[in-house]
């Protein structure tokens, strides 16, 4: 890896890349400090650490470490990239229900800038209704508990909307930053987005750790850390290689085919959308506890500690399933074993042992499932076992997120994929050195 590093550092135009890369992640996290028209900036300081130690913040808590420690600040990015990656998955999963976007998934590039277009206008309906109730549960005091000050010094409705437009705006620049990042830059630009704004919060919230539980402590969580990662990069480099020959074909006066190569399935070949899938699940309890506060005692009670608690049980074994389930669902309607026959056998491709068509696709649906299992449960592994071995000490509170399992997961990923992007830009302009 670092020798990748050191030579897309020395080529002209990879360093160039990156530069442009770093530049605009610096802007994305100044305006994570910026706060929104009408935010009083000190009295949300004040909120944010009077939840920081504690429970309080809930599911709230994991997506504002998806926005970078933006969203209950109430700045300017307060939105951040998550309706853009919602919006992203719900174009996938219609591709599957819809025929249009079916077509235009086959229709090439053309289809494709189609398809990303409906995914822009999808991601700003949902910035809007995301930052709108952002604000009215700021301005109601149900975002974070316990705060002794109004959050918006103006209450009128005209300064609302406001900044309900200013998030929104926001939400569209930082969509933007990512294409940016992904065309100009190194690519993989909404991913790098996600990674920078974790780790712009792993001093401060090593900090909080160490002078809550002590360096005792502190010690064991950095370990713990050290061993997730390297769980989590030799289970995502490790993949299930299926053997594919490829038939002799004769055009004109030249051979072709007769190669042997292999199908590449990953362990996990989900990725860290069911963690995503399953944490907006999540999202849900939070919304009913918050509804739930005029009615009876009883039924708030029962949502607090059996579906908000993130420590209790019944939470951490709801969390785990949800992962287990999602991993099943988005391998079925993003790999398609049929399609994959399909296209080997137009090429005149076979899998040894097996007959092109059907029974090729039985094959590889059969060899799918059984490497979904052990992908899915390392998912569910990685991020409810922080829950269970710190127990209720730091994992519930926002000190803890970014020494989590799902940060873990997503930055390690996410460098993973930057690295091997790297190598093939690497690669590429070391070809054309040498054609020329």
């Amino acid at each position: 890896m670092l020798s990748t590093v050191v030579s897309a550092a020395r080529t002209p135009e990879l360093r160039r890349k990156a530069l442009w890369t770093l530049g605009l992640l610096a802007v994305f996290r100044l305006g994570t400090t910026l706060p929104s028209p009408g935010v009083d900036f000190g009295a949300v300081r004040t909120c944010v650490e009077l939840n920081s130690g504690g429970e309080s913040g809930g599911i709230y808590q994991l997506i504002n470490l998806f926005s970078g420690g933006s969203m209950l600040h109430l700045s300017v990015f307060a939105v951040g990239i998550m309706p853009f990656i919602t919006a992203s998955i719900i174009t996938q999963l219609l591709t599957v229900v819809i025929p249009r976007f079916e077509d235009l998934r086959q229709e090439g590039q053309s289809g494709q800038a189609k398809v990303a277009q409906y995914t822009r206008y999808l991601a700003m309906a949902l910035a809007l209704l995301q930052a709108s109730t952002l604000v009215a549960l700021a301005a109601r005091g149900q975002l974070l508990r316990g705060c002794p000050e109004a959050i918006f010094t103006d209450s009128s409705l005209f300064a609302a909307i406001t900044a309900v437009l200013v998030m929104t705006a926001g939400a569209a620049l930082v969509m933007w930053f990512g294409e940016l990042i992904t065309e100009r830059g190194v690519g993989n630009g909404m991913s790098l987005l996600i990674l920078a704004g974790i780790a712009a919060q792993i001093p401060d919230q090593g900090m909080s750790i160490l002078d809550s539980q002590g360096g005792l402590v502190f010690t064991g969580v950095c370990l713990a850390m050290a061993t997730i990662v390297v769980g989590v990069v030799f289970i995502e480099q490790g993949q299930r290689r299926i053997p594919v020959q490829y038939a002799k074909r004769v055009v004109g006066r030249k051979m072709y085919g007769g190669s042997s190569t292999y199908l590449p399935l990953k362990v996990n070949q989900a990725g860290v959308i069911p963690v995503i899938f399953a944490s907006s699940l999540l999202y849900i309890p939070t919304l009913l506890a918050q509804f739930a506060q005029g009615s009876s005692g009883a039924v708030q009670e029962f949502i607090q500690k059996y579906l908000v608690d993130p420590n209790h049980p019944v939470h951490i074994a709801g969390y785990f399933t949800l992962i287990v389930f999602f991993s099943y669902f988005y391998v079925a309607i993003t790999v398609n074993p049929q399609e994959r026959a399909e296209e080997m056998k137009k090429f005149g491709g076979f899998l040894p042992g097996y007959r092109p068509g059907k029974p090729t696709a039985d094959h590889l649906s059969y060899v799918l499932n059984r490497i979904t299992l052990p992908g899915s449960l390392y998912l569910g592994a990685v991020v409810v076992l922080p829950n269970l071995i710190l127990g209720r000490g730091a994992s519930g509170s926002a000190a803890s997120l970014a020494f989590g399992g799902t940060s873990a997961l997503i930055m390690v990923s996410v460098a993973l994929d930057t690295v091997k992007q790297l190598e093939g830009q690497v690669l590429n302009r070391n070809y054309e050195g040498f054609l020329r």
